[in-house]
Formats: C-alpha cells, sequence, structure tokens
C-alpha cells in the first residue's frame, strides 16, 4: 500500500524541522507562508523570528504593516507578507482570535490558497486533504507517467485526485510529510537513485526510460525588463543624511522604502547619464551637488520581470534646499529600522 509505504519511509528518513510535530495552527501557517518560494535554510531563521516576535495571531495582527515588512525584509515577495497581516488582523478581530477549523475556512482568508489551505488543514487539524507542490508534482508525474504540464489549474485537479485516493485519512499530517521529504529527498530532479527507490516496482517513468522527461513543465516566461536609475543622495549635518522615498501601491515592493528613482523606458545612453542625474537633481533639490557619479549597475531578477538597476552618487555639502514631498531625509544610523527591497539594502551593505 503506498502510504504505509511512504510513512514508513519517511519514519526513518524524514526531516526534522521545528514547525513539525506540532498542531498549532498559527505557527503551521507562519511556515507555510515564510517557505512559499524560500529556501528551508533561510525560513527557518524568518520562522523563528516571527513566532519569537509575534508568538501570537494577536501580536501579529496588532503590529504596523511596516513593522511585519521589517520583519520580512530579505524574503521576497512582499505580498505574502501583507496577506499574512490582512488574515492575521481577520483572525484576531473578526474571528475572536480562533483560526479556522475548516479547508473551506481556511481557504477563504487572504493569501491562502489551495496548497497552504491542505498543509494547514492536514498538519494542524489531521483532515485528508493532500498537499500539492512541486516535490509532490515530481514523484506523482513519473510513478504515473503524466504529461500534464504542471503548474496549471487542469493538472492540479488531476494530481489532487489521484493523493486522494492515496492519502491515508487517519494519518494525512504524515502522509504529506512523507510524500513532500520522498520528493525532496529521495526523487530528485536530476541524479535519483531509481534501482534503490522503494517504488521501483511501480514507477512508470522508471520503467519507461522517462525519468528524466517528468514532470511536464510549462514553457518559460518572458521576463519584462525595468530600467531603473536611482540615486544614493548624502550630505553631513552633522549626521550623514540619506534621501529615501516609498514605494506607491500598484507596483513591485509597495510600501517598502528606497533610494529615489527615475526609471526609463529604454537604457540611457552612457554619454547622458549625467547630464540627465543632473537636471534631475536641480528639479528635485533646486541645487547641483558638490559631487556626482556614476556607481554600480545591478540586474535584480524578479518572477516576471528583470530590473537593470544603476546607481548615481551624489553629494552635497549641506541639506539640499528643497526636498519633495515624495522624499524625505533620514539618518543612516536609522534605516535599519525601516523595510527597505532587497535591491536597495542590498545596494546599501556594499556601500
Amino acid at each position: 500500500m503506498f502510504s504505509e509505504k511512504i510513512i514508513n519511509w519517511y519514519t526513518e528518513n524524514g526531516r526534522n524541522l521545528p514547525w513539525r510535530g506540532i498542531d498549532n495552527p498559527y505557527f503551521i501557517w507562519l511556515s507555510e507562508i515564510i517557505l512559499q518560494q524560500t529556501r528551508i535554510e533561510q525560513g527557518r531563521a524568518y520562522y523563528e523570528h516571527f513566532i519569537n516576535t509575534y508568538p501570537t495571531v494577536k501580536h501579529l495582527a496588532d503590529a504596523s504593516e511596516e513593522q511585519i515588512l521589517k520583519s520580512w525584509q530579505g524574503l521576497g515577495y512582499y505580498s505574502r507578507a501583507r496577506n499574512l497581516h490582512k488574515a492575521a488582523r481577520i483572525i484576531a478581530y473578526n474571528l475572536n482570535g480562533k483560526f479556522p477549523q475548516t479547508y473551506e475556512g481556511i481557504l477563504s482568508l487572504p493569501g491562502i490558497g489551495k496548497y497552504t489551505a491542505s498543509a494547514i488543514a492536514s498538519f494542524a487539524l489531521r483532515l485528508p486533504y493532500p498537499v500539492v507542490d512541486g516535490n509532490v508534482y515530481r514523484l506523482i508525474a513519473r510513478l504515473y507517467s503524466i504529461y500534464t504540464p504542471i503548474g496549471t489549474e487542469k493538472a492540479y485537479r488531476e494530481f489532487e485526485q489521484i493523493l486522494l485516493r492515496l492519502i491515508d485519512p487517519q494519518r494525512p499530517d504524515q502522509f504529506n510529510h512523507a510524500i513532500m521529504d520522498f520528493g525532496s529527498i529521495f526523487c530528485k530532479p536530476t541524479g535519483s537513485d531509481c534501482p534503490n527507490c522503494p517504488f521501483s516496482n511501480e514507477c512508470l517513468a522508471y520503467r519507461n526510460g522517462t525519468v528524466d522527461q517528468l514532470p511536464v513543465r510549462q514553457p518559460a516566461i518572458n521576463k519584462k525588463e525595468r530600467y531603473f536609475y536611482y540615486f544614493d543622495i548624502r550630505w553631513n549635518s552633522p549626521e550623514e543624511n540619506i534621501v529615501i522615498h516609498k514605494r506607491e501601491p500598484g507596483d513591485i515592493w509597495q510600501g517598502l522604502y528606497e533610494l529615489p528613482l527615475f526609471e526609463a523606458k529604454e537604457p540611457v545612453k552612457p554619454d547622458m547619464i549625467l547630464p540627465m542625474a543632473t537636471e534631475l537633481l536641480n528639479q528635485w533639490f533646486g541645487s547641483t551637488p558638490a559631487t556626482i557619479e556614476i556607481g554600480p549597475t545591478v540586474n535584480h531578477t524578479l518572477t516576471h520581470q528583470t530590473i537593470k538597476a544603476s546607481f548615481l552618487i551624489a553629494k552635497y555639502l549641506s541639506t539640499p534646499t528643497q526636498i519633495p514631498k515624495t522624499m524625505c531625509a533620514i539618518q543612516m544610523n536609522k534605516l535599519k529600522k525601516i523595510p527597505i527591497s532587497r535591491l536597495i539594502d542590498r545596494y546599501l551593505s556594499k556601500m
């Protein structure tokens, strides 16, 4: 029986992780949201920070969005943090602090899709809902020789129906942990030890010699390129100050702070960068800096776009005569207290 065999494998080989073996739906929810698009090694530190800083859903709900974004800084995909905060407030203020006790109730919360709802329902509530992540797709696609491209609604329904037949209704939590760990540890994207796999006799892909062809993925998305010109503007007065601004809603990194920015539709010609920068600084601050130079360039890849960022370093001798309302000056030693986009954080850490 598949479920018994894979749970037995998990008992001997499963990973020991801090969010396993618990039934606190709040902690399990935190771990699932943090681990989306995040390696376990990186996610573990964020998980421990969140459960220590916000030990209950009420603590999370009562924090400001800026505090949550600061705690999240470095993980990326900041919509996860904003939805986490929205859902915490619904639970704390609308549901009397009680986490939903049904799959449908969990699924109704902001930022929770079918995978996360299934994970919380099975791990915290022992409800028989199978998880379908990349590791599970790979294992099931190979076992049953499924060529439906993963990442589609059609594929999700197809794989879910198979897993509903396989899941152990008495131990759904162990089954889901087992199937994810087996896909991660044993049935790997490449280099799997198929001859010694406990499912080698029933794996159609192994029998057909098509292990490396599965699962089938959708064609890669053509990423949009954007051209950002950031201005690192500083002066000493008497502490070192730097100019920042907060990103507006409706675009990447909304609610995070970064350096003043000019976005061009196409790359600015090299001999025009400094004249462009000087003109913009005069418009913004009413004066020309004492020095201005071209700094580093960085390519920053996101899911659907690539940011080609160039940095321009401007030094004023004193506070500029005017600072636009969309910007503000902050002492350098206070930057660590506000949420900054990962791209800017990386740049400043090297300057």
